[in-house]
């Protein structure tokens, strides 16, 4: 019976070459001892159920290694059992091509993460995970709450989220989180970088409503809902009439006069005004639905998206055109350096920006913003007092200003004196870059600022896509679309800075775009330093600025670095000290 069975184990071994990719001899049936099984003989049910137990970043693994489990890891059911693993009250897989595995990889890759400014722990932290929720689409921090929007229309009200201990905040723990409402398309709060003017919730939604009194049929109509963010209670909605689709909703102007331009699906602007004091106020309000300027005088403009401040906001069209409105002429002027063209009698009429290029990207800060093109270019413009433009210097911009070192930006961000850009470092790894005012740690590793671009001292995680900046935190949105693919094209050759025109017997340039230029007036401003420690600030700086790779820069960092710690250790003057 023993000497039965030994072959019959044998025979049922399974070959680990993959038999789709050639014929190969298991290593029993070499020594003639049985032939192994092929992993194709097993039901491709089984063998689904079986992968489908593997974490994800294992089941890519087992997909890279040949053409059948390639096959049999990209299928549709591996990825809808490892969808109902992860999110089990998930109702509908969404939409789209791949839907199902674009829901898996969406709430495995969803994560909210934080580091507060100042004190010892200089680490990301991650929030709680509501488990209703179908990935991350949209985020916003108040004073002391989040709200997170999903995929499908879920605004999520994470309450007391935040907790100064002993000054420093920290996530709480056993934060609660609720449903705030269904059906939302975009949400919006006062645009300034302080949380503590946040005191409503803007939300722009769809709902059913009832053609005629007392009938049951209904159609859907979008509406604006206001939100107390401290309790999440609804103060006050406005419904608008059905032919009216909307996209997105931005706050501008002051309390007593909030103006609220809606975006709608064919690219136009309204707006209508509303009084924030009065909100809270038992009564009923008549407000007018307006045509944007914008919209009226240029009929012919689709605009895309839109963002704005307290005082300006900024049009991106469907053909990469920039349109500008400034309300306040202080920010006119740290904008344009003039006010040569300011109307304070007219301060909806659009200003267009000339660039070179199809814009993709915006941010716009207090003063200054920031514009991402086709190619991957970065333009800035406006008030450089801190060096918040990374163009080296701080010098004010009155038009956008290329800088040149930084290309291909996942994300850029604007706030108050300072800027932040989400960089792809690697296949593997993302960077956060940081310009402007360091005050208050806001830019970890540099408390006296840069003029340029540097590394920050924040790990950020591989699937980060988003980030926003408040007094005391740095925010950072963790969410990856399967859908959503690489913006950028390649800059033809003609249109290279430094490159010249092609001509007959023309040698090659000896000094394409003025390297040995801009090195001579680095040593310049190395010399110009006075101490051993400015100078290598100086360096710091200086490596930010030159066309190097992420990892080039690093090694250039760190070694600067060691020789500041050890100039310290030697009794000369070392670097500043911690901030805490």
């Amino acid at each position: 019976m023993g000497e039965k069975a030994v072959p019959l184990l044998r025979r049922r071994r399974v070959k680990r070459s993959c038999p789709s990719c050639g014929s190969e001899l298991g290593v029993e049936e070499k020594r003639g001892k049985g032939n192994p099984i092929s992993i194709q003989l097993f039901p491709p049910e089984l063998v689904e159920h079986i992968i489908s137990f593997l974490p994800v970043r294992d089941l890519v693994a087992l997909g890279q290694t040949c053409r059948y489990f390639h096959e049999v890891c990209d299928g549709e059911g591996v990825w809808r059992r490892i969808c109902r693993r992860l999110s089990p009250r998930l109702r509908d897989q969404g939409s789209g091509v791949r839907p199902w595995k674009r829901a898996a990889i969406l709430n495995y890759t969803k994560g909210l993460y934080f580091q507060a400014f100042g004190g010892r722990r200089r680490c990301l932290s991650k929030s709680v995970a509501p488990l209703l929720a179908h990935g991350y689409r949209r985020f916003l921090p108040t004073k002391d709450h989040v709200f997170i929007l999903d995929y499908v229309g879920t605004l999520f009200f994470l309450k007391n989220a935040l907790v100064s201990t002993l000054g420093q905040m920290q996530w709480k723990r056993a934060c609660r989180y609720v449903v705030l409402c269904r059906g939302a398309k975009d949400f919006a709060s006062d645009p300034r970088c302080d949380t503590v003017y946040r005191k409503y919730l803007y939300v722009l939604a769809t709902r059913e409503q009832q053609e005629v009194v007392g009938t049951t049929s209904s159609r859907a109509c979008d509406c604006v809902e206001v939100y107390l963010q401290s309790s999440g209670q609804r103060v006050f909605k406005m419904t608008f009439h059905h032919s009216m689709a909307f996209k997105q909703i931005v706050l501008v102007g002051q309390e007593t006069q909030r103006a609220l331009l809606l975006l709608t699906e064919e690219g136009k602007i309204y707006s209508l005004v509303v009084n924030e004091t009065q909100l809270d106020q038992p009564r009923s309000y008549t407000v007018q639905l307006a045509l944007r300027k914008v919209s009226h005088y240029l009929p012919h403009l689709r605009v895309a998206c839109m963002t704005s401040n307290q005082s300006s906001t900024l049009y991106v069209t469907d053909q990469g055109g920039v349109y500008f409105e400034v309300h306040t002429p202080g920010v006119y002027r740290d904008l344009f350096g003039t006010l040569q063209a300011f109307d304070p009698l007219d301060q909806q009429m659009p200003l267009a920006l000339s660039m070179p290029a199809k814009i993709l990207l915006c941010a716009l800060g207090y003063n200054h913003l920031g514009l991402v093109d086709e190619f991957g270019r970065i333009f800035m413009q406006g008030n450089n007092r801190y060096g918040q433009l990374g163009t080296g210097d701080k010098m004010d911009r009155g038009e956008p200003t290329q800088v040149r070192y930084l290309q291909r930006p996942i994300t850029l961000w604007c706030g108050l004196n300072h800027s932040l850009v989400l960089s792809q470092s690697s296949e593997f790894s993302k960077e956060l870059l940081g310009c402007g005012c360091g005050a208050g740690g806001r830019l970890p590793g540099w408390p006296k600022g840069s003029a340029s671009f540097v590394k920050l001292q924040v790990k950020v995680p591989l699937c980060a896509c988003a980030l926003c900046a408040t007094r005391e935190c740095l925010y950072i949105l963790s969410s990856h679309d399967i859908e959503q693919h690489a913006p950028y094209r390649d800059l033809p050759a003609s249109r290279v800075v430094g490159t010249p025109e092609p001509s007959l017997g023309a040698r090659a340039p000896q000094d394409p775009g003025g390297t040995a230029q801009a090195c001579e007036e680095y040593l310049s401003q190395i010399h110009s330093c006075h101490t051993l420690q400015d100078r290598m600030e100086k360096m710091k700086e200086i490596v930010g600025w030159m066309p190097l790779m992420a990892a080039q820069k690093d090694f250039f960092w760190e070694a600067l670095d060691m020789l500041q710690s050890a100039e310290g250790g030697g009794g000369g003057v070392g670097p500043p000290a911690p901030e805490t």
